[in-house]
Order: C-alpha cells, then structure tokens, then sequence
C-alpha cells in the first residue's frame, strides 16, 4: 500500500476547481494519503475564494495529518528552507512517495529516492498507477 505525501501545490490544485483531475488521488484505493497543517495552510493562504476553502477543508478531512520530524537532512539533500518542513513530515508518515508540484525545488529529486521516499509529479504517479491496473 502506497503512502503519498501531499505537498501544498497539489492540495491547491485540487481544490482549485470543483472538478480538478487531482481529485483522482482521493478516490484511488489502496494509498493513504498524508500531508501536514503546514502544507494545508500554504494550499489555504493561496486560495482566494471561499468555495475553493471549503474544498480544501473538506479534502483535508480525508488525509492523515503528520508534523514535521525533528532531524537533519542528508547533506546531499539540497531543499529551500520553505520545503524541508514538507520533507520533514513526510519523512515522519513514513511515506512511500512525495508528490509535488514545485519543479524548481524538488525537481532534480523526480523519479528518485530521497530519504526513501520517491518524489513525483501527481500526474505521472496517476499514470503509474493507470498503467498497472
């Protein structure tokens, strides 16, 4: 069972719009999905309009909440400050993948492992997943 970690651009553009293609994570079976307060509240500060609050307060009810782990990075692990609480906390869900998507800071980690953890854009874990059905 996969373990996706929900990074705040994701949790945005699913709650953009009433009918976003990302609202397809939710209704995958067999993944938990996670993310952390941190990450909602960055998704929640950049929406603007009301209805797309109450989708993302309602999108939030459905993932499992995780703080950021307390610890140091790898040294060959190179983040902006913004994004290491967002590593951190999946780091803390254990999860089995980062899907993000910020190209311009977890760009060079896509397709690979970085504190065992795969980090992808959610599209290509959605295709990854349609493939194998």
């Amino acid at each position: 069972m996969d373990r996706l970690f929900l990074d705040a651009n994701v949790l945005f553009s699913a709650a953009y719009q009433p009918n976003a293609g990302l609202l397809q994570l939710w209704k995958l079976r067999d993944v938990v999905l996670c993310s952390s307060r941190y990450a909602i509240e960055e998704a929640m500060i950049n929406l603007t309009e009301g209805a797309q609050r109450t989708r993302l307060s309602s999108l939030a009810d459905q993932i499992h909440l995780f703080k950021s782990a307390q610890g140091d990075l790898q040294r060959s692990i190179s983040l902006a400050e913004k994004d290491i609480p967002i590593l951190m906390a999946a780091m803390h869900a254990e999860a089995t993948h980062l899907l993000t998507g910020d190209i311009t800071h977890f760009g060079p980690y896509f397709g690979k492992r970085i504190a065992g953890i795969t980090v992808l854009l959610p599209g290509e874990y959605l295709r990854m997943m349609h493939r194998e059905r």
